[in-house]
């Protein structure tokens, strides 16, 4: 058996830009399968408000039905409180032997401050998303030499843009698959 990618975050919602790269590092890479994994609470993200989780697991699973490289796992959402990486490669090393965690360039940033970024390291490959905007960017920590960049597409989109779009009434066609659109319309998401 190959290597899967793990690919958390909050996915509130899950749009093109999180299908699109996961997709992309899934070939490139060559894993056997990519599994999503929204958390319950991000230790980056405490004091912000989400969607329910069961909402945010079910958008997932919703995006990715059908597609039989993608997989969802509810392990963050059932355990509750915060979401850690470490926490969560430590249950996932028990099922499989190679596992390659993937992140946006934005959190190697802050990598250093992650919960036991050491044993993280020891339990997966950490796997970057690197743009060609990322080339610039100068080395901060140890941990940039530990990383395997993989190029990515450039999608600019994200999860706070499609909310305030939700909230200000203006369309989210094409940021988000038609079937996420349409979840988040029928459970009236985002209009708070």
């Amino acid at each position: 058996m190959g290597a899967i990618g793990i690919f958390g975050g909050t996915f509130d919602p899950i749009h093109h830009g999180h299908l699109i790269t996961a997709q992309s590092v899934f070939l490139k890479r060559k894993l056997d399968k990519v599994i999503f994994i929204p958390c319950f609470i991000s230790p980056h993200k405490i004091n912000v408000e989400y969607s329910s989780p069961e909402h945010r697991l079910n958008m997932v699973k919703t995006a990715i039905d059908g597609i039989p490289y993608f997989d969802v796992s509810d392990y963050e959402i059932d355990k509750g409180d915060v979401s850690y990486t470490y926490n969560t490669l430590l249950e996932f090393s028990k099922e499989y032997e190679k596992i390659e965690l993937i992140i946006g360039f934005d959190n190697l940033l802050k990598f250093d401050s992650w919960h036991n970024p050491d044993e993280i390291l020891e339990l997966a490959k950490l796997v970057v998303l690197k743009r060609h905007s990322d080339a610039g960017t100068k080395d901060f920590h140890k941990y940039y030499g530990k990383a395997t960049y993989v190029d990515s597409p450039t999608v600019d989109i994200s999860g706070t843009e499609i909310r305030d779009r939700i909230k200000k009434e203006l369309p989210i066609d094409f940021l988000v698959p038609d079937n996420i659109k349409e979840y988040i319309l029928n459970n009236n998401l985002y209009k708070y």
